[in-house]
Protein backbone atom coordinates (compact mmCIF):
# COMPACT_ATOMS: atom_id res chain seq x y z
CA UNK A 1 0.00 0.00 0.00
CA UNK A 2 1.28 3.49 -0.79
CA UNK A 3 1.63 6.01 2.03
CA UNK A 4 -0.01 8.77 -0.01
CA UNK A 5 -3.09 6.73 -0.90
CA UNK A 6 -3.40 5.43 2.67
CA UNK A 7 -3.14 8.94 4.12
CA UNK A 8 -5.64 10.30 1.61
CA UNK A 9 -8.11 7.54 2.47
CA UNK A 10 -7.79 8.20 6.20
CA UNK A 11 -8.11 11.98 5.82
CA UNK A 12 -11.12 11.85 3.49
CA UNK A 13 -12.94 9.35 5.68
CA UNK A 14 -12.17 11.37 8.82
CA UNK A 15 -13.46 14.48 7.01
CA UNK A 16 -16.66 12.59 6.21
CA UNK A 17 -17.04 11.71 9.90
CA UNK A 18 -16.52 15.35 10.93
CA UNK A 19 -19.13 16.50 8.39
CA UNK A 20 -21.54 13.86 9.71
CA UNK A 21 -21.01 15.13 13.26
CA UNK A 22 -21.50 18.74 12.15
CA UNK A 23 -24.76 17.89 10.39
CA UNK A 24 -25.92 15.89 13.43
CA UNK A 25 -25.57 19.03 15.54
CA UNK A 26 -27.38 21.07 12.88
CA UNK A 27 -30.22 18.56 13.29
CA UNK A 28 -30.53 19.77 16.89
CA UNK A 29 -29.79 23.44 16.33
CA UNK A 30 -32.09 24.17 13.38
CA UNK A 31 -35.41 23.08 14.96
CA UNK A 32 -34.33 24.58 18.30
CA UNK A 33 -33.92 28.00 16.69
CA UNK A 34 -37.21 27.56 14.81
CA UNK A 35 -39.01 26.89 18.10
CA UNK A 36 -37.43 29.96 19.70
CA UNK A 37 -35.05 28.12 22.02
CA UNK A 38 -31.96 30.13 22.87
CA UNK A 39 -28.83 28.56 21.31
CA UNK A 40 -25.56 30.07 22.53
CA UNK A 41 -22.97 27.66 21.08
CA UNK A 42 -22.50 25.32 18.12
CA UNK A 43 -19.17 23.50 18.16
CA UNK A 44 -17.68 20.53 16.32
CA UNK A 45 -15.09 18.74 18.43
CA UNK A 46 -14.02 18.91 22.06
CA UNK A 47 -11.18 20.48 23.99
CA UNK A 48 -9.41 23.70 23.12
CA UNK A 49 -11.09 26.02 20.64
CA UNK A 50 -9.27 26.28 17.31
CA UNK A 51 -11.57 28.80 15.68
CA UNK A 52 -14.89 30.45 16.44
CA UNK A 53 -17.09 33.25 15.23
CA UNK A 54 -20.23 34.80 16.72
CA UNK A 55 -23.34 35.29 14.64
CA UNK A 56 -26.10 36.92 16.63
CA UNK A 57 -26.45 35.15 19.99
CA UNK A 58 -24.73 31.95 18.79
CA UNK A 59 -21.00 31.20 18.73
CA UNK A 60 -19.95 28.77 15.98
CA UNK A 61 -16.58 27.05 16.07
CA UNK A 62 -14.18 24.11 15.83
CA UNK A 63 -12.31 22.43 18.66
CA UNK A 64 -9.08 20.49 18.65
CA UNK A 65 -10.43 16.93 19.12
CA UNK A 66 -12.88 16.19 16.26
CA UNK A 67 -14.52 13.18 17.96
CA UNK A 68 -17.88 14.75 18.67
CA UNK A 69 -19.73 18.01 18.91
CA UNK A 70 -22.39 19.84 20.86
CA UNK A 71 -25.03 22.54 20.69
CA UNK A 72 -25.71 24.57 23.81
CA UNK A 73 -29.47 24.82 24.25
CA UNK A 74 -30.18 27.14 27.16
CA UNK A 75 -32.50 25.72 29.80
CA UNK A 76 -31.85 22.00 29.33
CA UNK A 77 -31.83 21.67 33.14
CA UNK A 78 -34.71 23.33 34.99
CA UNK A 79 -34.18 25.07 38.35
CA UNK A 80 -35.18 23.20 41.47
CA UNK A 81 -38.84 23.79 42.21
CA UNK A 82 -39.18 26.35 44.96
CA UNK A 83 -35.48 27.25 44.85
CA UNK A 84 -33.64 30.36 43.71
CA UNK A 85 -31.82 29.46 40.46
CA UNK A 86 -29.46 32.43 40.81
CA UNK A 87 -27.94 31.14 44.04
CA UNK A 88 -25.74 28.05 44.53
CA UNK A 89 -27.42 25.53 46.81
CA UNK A 90 -25.17 23.92 49.36
CA UNK A 91 -26.12 20.35 50.16
CA UNK A 92 -25.07 18.04 52.94
CA UNK A 93 -26.93 15.06 51.59
CA UNK A 94 -24.32 13.74 49.17
CA UNK A 95 -21.94 14.35 46.30
CA UNK A 96 -24.49 13.79 43.52
CA UNK A 97 -26.99 16.14 45.15
CA UNK A 98 -24.39 18.88 45.18
CA UNK A 99 -23.38 18.11 41.59
CA UNK A 100 -27.02 18.46 40.50
CA UNK A 101 -27.31 21.76 42.34
CA UNK A 102 -24.10 23.05 40.76
CA UNK A 103 -25.28 21.97 37.30
CA UNK A 104 -28.60 23.77 37.75
CA UNK A 105 -26.80 26.95 38.79
CA UNK A 106 -24.33 26.72 35.88
CA UNK A 107 -27.25 26.29 33.49
CA UNK A 108 -28.94 29.43 34.81
CA UNK A 109 -25.82 31.53 34.22
CA UNK A 110 -26.70 31.49 30.50
CA UNK A 111 -30.19 32.89 31.15
CA UNK A 112 -30.61 36.62 30.56
CA UNK A 113 -33.61 38.80 31.35
CA UNK A 114 -36.31 38.07 28.78
CA UNK A 115 -35.11 34.51 28.13
CA UNK A 116 -37.61 32.86 30.46
CA UNK A 117 -39.94 31.69 27.68
CA UNK A 118 -37.04 30.60 25.44
CA UNK A 119 -35.76 27.92 27.80
CA UNK A 120 -35.69 24.35 26.54
CA UNK A 121 -37.42 22.78 29.54
CA UNK A 122 -40.42 25.12 29.19
CA UNK A 123 -41.16 24.10 25.61
CA UNK A 124 -43.96 21.63 24.75
CA UNK A 125 -42.93 17.99 24.88
CA UNK A 126 -43.35 17.54 21.14
CA UNK A 127 -40.92 20.38 20.42
CA UNK A 128 -38.38 18.80 22.78
CA UNK A 129 -38.89 15.49 20.98
CA UNK A 130 -38.26 17.04 17.57
CA UNK A 131 -35.18 18.95 18.73
CA UNK A 132 -33.53 15.97 20.44
CA UNK A 133 -34.39 13.43 17.74
CA UNK A 134 -33.28 15.83 14.99
CA UNK A 135 -29.60 14.92 15.38
CA UNK A 136 -29.95 11.12 15.11
CA UNK A 137 -32.50 11.48 12.31
CA UNK A 138 -29.96 13.48 10.30
CA UNK A 139 -27.60 10.51 10.65
CA UNK A 140 -30.37 8.19 9.44
CA UNK A 141 -30.91 10.39 6.38
CA UNK A 142 -27.17 10.52 5.72
CA UNK A 143 -27.00 6.72 5.98
CA UNK A 144 -29.86 6.38 3.50
CA UNK A 145 -28.28 8.85 1.06
CA UNK A 146 -24.83 7.25 1.27
CA UNK A 147 -25.91 3.61 1.17
CA UNK A 148 -28.83 4.14 -1.18
CA UNK A 149 -26.77 6.40 -3.41
CA UNK A 150 -24.10 3.73 -3.85
CA UNK A 151 -26.54 0.85 -4.29
CA UNK A 152 -28.85 2.63 -6.74
CA UNK A 153 -26.21 4.37 -8.87
CA UNK A 154 -23.05 2.27 -8.65
CA UNK A 155 -24.75 -0.97 -7.71
CA UNK A 156 -23.88 -3.99 -5.61
CA UNK A 157 -22.14 -7.19 -6.59
CA UNK A 158 -24.61 -10.03 -6.80
CA UNK A 159 -23.49 -13.69 -7.01
CA UNK A 160 -24.80 -15.59 -10.03
CA UNK A 161 -25.08 -19.39 -10.41
CA UNK A 162 -22.09 -19.39 -12.74
CA UNK A 163 -18.76 -20.87 -11.66
CA UNK A 164 -15.96 -18.31 -11.33
CA UNK A 165 -13.43 -20.50 -9.52
CA UNK A 166 -13.12 -24.18 -8.61
CA UNK A 167 -11.33 -25.14 -5.38
CA UNK A 168 -8.64 -27.80 -5.63
CA UNK A 169 -9.15 -29.14 -2.12
CA UNK A 170 -11.25 -28.75 1.03
CA UNK A 171 -9.83 -26.32 3.60
CA UNK A 172 -11.98 -25.53 6.65
CA UNK A 173 -12.93 -21.85 6.86
CA UNK A 174 -12.13 -21.74 10.58
CA UNK A 175 -8.48 -22.70 10.10
CA UNK A 176 -5.87 -20.21 11.29
CA UNK A 177 -4.83 -19.69 7.66
CA UNK A 178 -7.76 -20.64 5.42
CA UNK A 179 -5.95 -19.13 2.39
CA UNK A 180 -3.06 -21.61 2.51
CA UNK A 181 -2.22 -23.89 -0.40
CA UNK A 182 -3.50 -27.45 -0.55
CA UNK A 183 -1.67 -30.26 1.20
CA UNK A 184 -1.57 -33.91 0.19
CA UNK A 185 -3.71 -34.72 3.24
CA UNK A 186 -6.50 -32.37 2.19
CA UNK A 187 -9.53 -34.00 0.51
CA UNK A 188 -10.09 -33.16 -3.14
CA UNK A 189 -12.90 -30.62 -3.50
CA UNK A 190 -16.11 -32.29 -4.74
CA UNK A 191 -16.45 -29.77 -7.59
CA UNK A 192 -12.94 -30.56 -8.83
CA UNK A 193 -13.63 -34.29 -8.56
CA UNK A 194 -16.77 -33.84 -10.64
CA UNK A 195 -14.85 -31.95 -13.35
CA UNK A 196 -16.59 -28.60 -12.92
CA UNK A 197 -14.93 -25.74 -14.80
CA UNK A 198 -14.87 -21.96 -14.74
CA UNK A 199 -17.81 -20.63 -16.74
CA UNK A 200 -20.16 -23.55 -16.00
CA UNK A 201 -23.71 -22.29 -15.47
CA UNK A 202 -25.46 -24.37 -12.81
CA UNK A 203 -28.96 -25.27 -13.98
CA UNK A 204 -30.04 -27.82 -11.38
CA UNK A 205 -28.80 -29.54 -8.21
CA UNK A 206 -30.18 -33.00 -7.40
CA UNK A 207 -33.10 -32.31 -9.70
CA UNK A 208 -33.91 -28.90 -8.18
CA UNK A 209 -33.92 -26.10 -10.79
CA UNK A 210 -31.59 -23.21 -9.89
CA UNK A 211 -32.63 -19.58 -10.35
CA UNK A 212 -29.97 -17.80 -8.28
CA UNK A 213 -26.86 -18.40 -6.23
CA UNK A 214 -28.72 -18.30 -2.91
CA UNK A 215 -30.70 -21.38 -3.95
CA UNK A 216 -27.69 -23.44 -4.99
CA UNK A 217 -25.78 -22.36 -1.87
CA UNK A 218 -28.61 -23.48 0.39
CA UNK A 219 -28.96 -26.81 -1.38
CA UNK A 220 -25.22 -27.51 -1.14
CA UNK A 221 -25.07 -26.64 2.57
CA UNK A 222 -28.10 -28.80 3.36
CA UNK A 223 -26.78 -31.73 1.31
CA UNK A 224 -24.06 -32.34 3.93
CA UNK A 225 -22.03 -35.39 2.75
CA UNK A 226 -24.66 -36.75 0.39
CA UNK A 227 -24.53 -37.54 -3.34
CA UNK A 228 -24.86 -34.60 -5.73
CA UNK A 229 -26.08 -34.62 -9.31
CA UNK A 230 -25.33 -31.27 -10.94
CA UNK A 231 -26.73 -30.14 -14.29
CA UNK A 232 -24.57 -27.46 -15.88
CA UNK A 233 -24.46 -25.60 -19.17
CA UNK A 234 -21.00 -25.45 -20.77
CA UNK A 235 -20.30 -23.95 -24.20
CA UNK A 236 -23.97 -24.16 -25.09
CA UNK A 237 -24.29 -27.84 -24.09
CA UNK A 238 -25.91 -29.33 -21.01
CA UNK A 239 -23.80 -31.75 -18.97
CA UNK A 240 -24.68 -33.86 -15.93
CA UNK A 241 -21.90 -34.15 -13.35
CA UNK A 242 -21.79 -36.58 -10.42
CA UNK A 243 -20.02 -36.13 -7.07
CA UNK A 244 -20.52 -36.21 -3.30
CA UNK A 245 -20.48 -33.04 -1.22
CA UNK A 246 -18.33 -33.08 1.91
CA UNK A 247 -19.04 -31.63 5.36
CA UNK A 248 -16.74 -28.74 6.19
CA UNK A 249 -16.65 -25.73 8.53
CA UNK A 250 -18.13 -22.72 6.75
CA UNK A 251 -19.20 -19.24 7.95
CA UNK A 252 -22.51 -19.20 9.80
CA UNK A 253 -25.03 -17.21 7.74
CA UNK A 254 -26.85 -16.10 10.90
CA UNK A 255 -23.69 -15.24 12.83
CA UNK A 256 -20.92 -14.17 10.41
CA UNK A 257 -18.24 -14.46 13.08
CA UNK A 258 -19.19 -18.09 13.77
CA UNK A 259 -18.81 -21.32 11.84
CA UNK A 260 -21.05 -24.33 11.20
CA UNK A 261 -20.49 -27.78 9.74
CA UNK A 262 -22.36 -27.88 6.41
CA UNK A 263 -22.12 -29.39 2.95
CA UNK A 264 -19.30 -28.11 0.75
CA UNK A 265 -18.91 -28.29 -3.03
CA UNK A 266 -15.94 -26.03 -3.72
CA UNK A 267 -17.00 -23.38 -6.23
CA UNK A 268 -17.09 -19.61 -6.11
CA UNK A 269 -19.77 -17.73 -8.08
CA UNK A 270 -19.34 -15.02 -10.68
CA UNK A 271 -20.08 -11.61 -9.14
CA UNK A 272 -22.03 -9.20 -11.33
CA UNK A 273 -22.50 -5.55 -10.38
CA UNK A 274 -26.16 -4.52 -10.61
CA UNK A 275 -27.96 -1.30 -9.74
CA UNK A 276 -30.60 -1.77 -7.08
CA UNK A 277 -33.99 -0.20 -6.47
CA UNK A 278 -35.60 1.49 -3.46
CA UNK A 279 -37.01 -1.82 -2.18
CA UNK A 280 -33.50 -3.28 -1.97
CA UNK A 281 -32.25 -0.17 -0.15
CA UNK A 282 -35.09 -0.28 2.39
CA UNK A 283 -34.71 -4.02 2.97
CA UNK A 284 -30.93 -3.86 3.28
CA UNK A 285 -31.02 -0.88 5.63
CA UNK A 286 -33.54 -2.69 7.81
CA UNK A 287 -31.25 -5.74 7.91
CA UNK A 288 -28.28 -3.53 8.84
CA UNK A 289 -30.40 -1.80 11.49
CA UNK A 290 -31.28 -5.16 13.09
CA UNK A 291 -27.65 -6.27 12.97
CA UNK A 292 -26.55 -2.97 14.50
CA UNK A 293 -29.15 -3.33 17.26
CA UNK A 294 -27.88 -6.81 18.05
CA UNK A 295 -24.31 -5.49 18.05
CA UNK A 296 -25.29 -2.80 20.57
CA UNK A 297 -26.86 -5.42 22.83
CA UNK A 298 -23.67 -7.48 22.64
CA UNK A 299 -21.39 -4.47 23.04
CA UNK A 300 -20.41 -5.16 26.68
CA UNK A 301 -19.34 -8.68 25.77
CA UNK A 302 -17.46 -7.43 22.70
CA UNK A 303 -15.63 -4.85 24.80
CA UNK A 304 -14.21 -7.68 26.91
CA UNK A 305 -12.66 -9.08 23.72
CA UNK A 306 -11.31 -5.64 22.82
CA UNK A 307 -9.69 -5.35 26.26
CA UNK A 308 -8.08 -8.78 25.90
CA UNK A 309 -6.81 -7.88 22.43
CA UNK A 310 -5.44 -4.54 23.65
CA UNK A 311 -3.70 -5.77 26.80
CA UNK A 312 -3.57 -9.55 26.52
CA UNK A 313 -2.15 -9.86 23.03
CA UNK A 314 -5.09 -11.94 21.80
CA UNK A 315 -6.12 -11.77 18.15
CA UNK A 316 -8.67 -9.01 17.46
CA UNK A 317 -12.02 -10.43 16.33
CA UNK A 318 -13.08 -9.35 12.84
CA UNK A 319 -16.50 -8.30 14.18
CA UNK A 320 -14.93 -6.31 17.02
CA UNK A 321 -16.26 -2.77 17.59
CA UNK A 322 -13.96 -0.02 16.39
CA UNK A 323 -13.50 3.67 17.07
CA UNK A 324 -13.41 6.38 14.44
CA UNK A 325 -9.65 5.82 14.39
CA UNK A 326 -10.15 2.15 13.54
CA UNK A 327 -12.75 2.90 10.87
CA UNK A 328 -10.41 5.49 9.34
CA UNK A 329 -7.59 2.93 9.25
CA UNK A 330 -9.83 0.53 7.37
CA UNK A 331 -10.74 3.29 4.91
CA UNK A 332 -7.03 4.03 4.46
CA UNK A 333 -6.21 0.38 3.77
CA UNK A 334 -9.03 0.17 1.23
CA UNK A 335 -7.75 3.31 -0.51
CA UNK A 336 -4.16 2.04 -0.64
CA UNK A 337 -4.65 -1.54 -1.78
CA UNK A 338 -4.14 -2.54 -5.41
CA UNK A 339 -6.53 -5.49 -5.02
CA UNK A 340 -9.62 -3.30 -5.47
CA UNK A 341 -10.49 -1.10 -8.43
CA UNK A 342 -11.06 2.61 -7.89
CA UNK A 343 -14.85 2.50 -8.21
CA UNK A 344 -15.11 -0.22 -5.58
CA UNK A 345 -12.79 1.71 -3.28
CA UNK A 346 -14.99 4.79 -3.42
CA UNK A 347 -18.17 2.73 -3.04
CA UNK A 348 -16.70 0.80 -0.11
CA UNK A 349 -15.64 3.92 1.76
CA UNK A 350 -19.02 5.58 1.22
CA UNK A 351 -20.79 2.47 2.47
CA UNK A 352 -18.54 2.36 5.53
CA UNK A 353 -19.39 5.99 6.26
CA UNK A 354 -23.09 5.27 5.73
CA UNK A 355 -23.05 2.35 8.17
CA UNK A 356 -21.16 4.48 10.69
CA UNK A 357 -23.91 7.12 10.45
CA UNK A 358 -26.57 4.48 11.01
CA UNK A 359 -24.68 3.19 14.05
CA UNK A 360 -24.35 6.73 15.46
CA UNK A 361 -28.10 7.25 15.03
CA UNK A 362 -29.06 4.03 16.80
CA UNK A 363 -26.48 4.58 19.53
CA UNK A 364 -27.83 8.07 20.21
CA UNK A 365 -31.38 6.71 20.45
CA UNK A 366 -30.41 4.63 23.53
CA UNK A 367 -32.71 6.06 26.25
CA UNK A 368 -29.97 7.08 28.68
CA UNK A 369 -28.56 10.48 29.50
CA UNK A 370 -26.37 12.17 28.31
CA UNK A 371 -27.31 10.58 24.96
CA UNK A 372 -30.07 12.15 22.88
CA UNK A 373 -32.26 9.17 23.67
CA UNK A 374 -32.28 10.13 27.36
CA UNK A 375 -33.83 13.51 26.55
CA UNK A 376 -36.20 11.87 24.06
CA UNK A 377 -37.35 9.48 26.78
CA UNK A 378 -37.87 12.44 29.12
CA UNK A 379 -40.03 14.24 26.54
CA UNK A 380 -42.12 11.11 25.93
CA UNK A 381 -42.55 10.52 29.66
CA UNK A 382 -43.69 14.13 30.04
CA UNK A 383 -46.26 13.58 27.29
CA UNK A 384 -47.54 10.41 28.98
CA UNK A 385 -47.80 12.04 32.42
CA UNK A 386 -49.60 15.09 31.10
CA UNK A 387 -51.85 12.94 28.94
CA UNK A 388 -52.96 10.81 31.88
CA UNK A 389 -53.43 13.89 34.05
CA UNK A 390 -55.68 15.47 31.42
CA UNK A 391 -57.58 12.21 30.89
CA UNK A 392 -58.35 11.82 34.60
CA UNK A 393 -58.87 15.56 35.24
CA UNK A 394 -55.88 15.85 37.53
CA UNK A 395 -53.53 18.84 37.93
CA UNK A 396 -50.88 19.23 35.24
CA UNK A 397 -47.70 17.54 36.57
CA UNK A 398 -45.57 19.92 34.49
CA UNK A 399 -42.22 19.23 32.89
CA UNK A 400 -39.95 16.28 33.65
CA UNK A 401 -36.96 17.31 35.77
CA UNK A 402 -34.12 15.58 33.89
CA UNK A 403 -31.61 17.10 36.31
CA UNK A 404 -32.55 14.39 38.79
CA UNK A 405 -31.08 11.86 36.35
CA UNK A 406 -27.69 13.57 36.21
CA UNK A 407 -26.07 10.87 38.42
CA UNK A 408 -27.00 8.35 35.71
CA UNK A 409 -25.66 10.73 33.06
CA UNK A 410 -22.33 11.06 34.86
CA UNK A 411 -21.96 7.29 35.17
CA UNK A 412 -22.92 6.70 31.52
CA UNK A 413 -20.57 9.47 30.36
CA UNK A 414 -17.75 7.89 32.35
CA UNK A 415 -18.42 4.47 30.84
CA UNK A 416 -18.54 5.94 27.32
CA UNK A 417 -15.27 7.79 27.92
CA UNK A 418 -13.53 4.62 29.09
CA UNK A 419 -14.94 2.65 26.16
CA UNK A 420 -13.86 5.31 23.69
CA UNK A 421 -10.30 5.46 25.04
CA UNK A 422 -10.07 1.65 25.08
CA UNK A 423 -11.28 1.37 21.47
CA UNK A 424 -8.85 4.02 20.24
CA UNK A 425 -5.97 2.34 22.08
CA UNK A 426 -6.90 -1.08 20.71
CA UNK A 427 -7.21 0.33 17.19
CA UNK A 428 -3.67 1.68 17.50
CA UNK A 429 -1.89 -1.30 19.10
CA UNK A 430 -3.96 -4.24 17.79
CA UNK A 431 -6.20 -3.13 14.90
CA UNK A 432 -8.57 -5.35 12.98
CA UNK A 433 -6.70 -7.02 10.13
CA UNK A 434 -8.51 -6.52 6.84
CA UNK A 435 -6.23 -8.79 4.86
CA UNK A 436 -5.76 -6.12 2.17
Amino acid sequence: MTVLAYTLGVVLFALGVVISIALHEVGHMYPAKKFGIKVTQYFVGFGKTLWSVRRGETEYGLKVVPLGGYVKLVGMLPPEKGGDPTKIRRSNTGLFTQLIADARHAEWEHVQPGDEERLFYKKPWWQKLIVMSGGPMVNVVLAFLLLGGVWMTYGTYEPKPVVDEVSDCVIAANETNPNRTCRSSDPVAPAAAAGMQTGDKILAFNGEPIADWEEISGLIRNNEDGPATILVERDGRELTLQTDTLVSARPDLDEPAGFVEVGFLGVLPVQVRERQGPAFVASSMWDITKQTGEALLNLPQKMVGVFQAAFGGQERAVDSPVSVVGASRVAGEVAATDQIELGNKIAGSLQLLGMLNLFLALFNFIPLLPLDGGHIAGALWEAIRRGFAKMFHRPDPGYVDVAKLLPVAYVVAGVLLVMGVLLIYADLVNPIRTGL
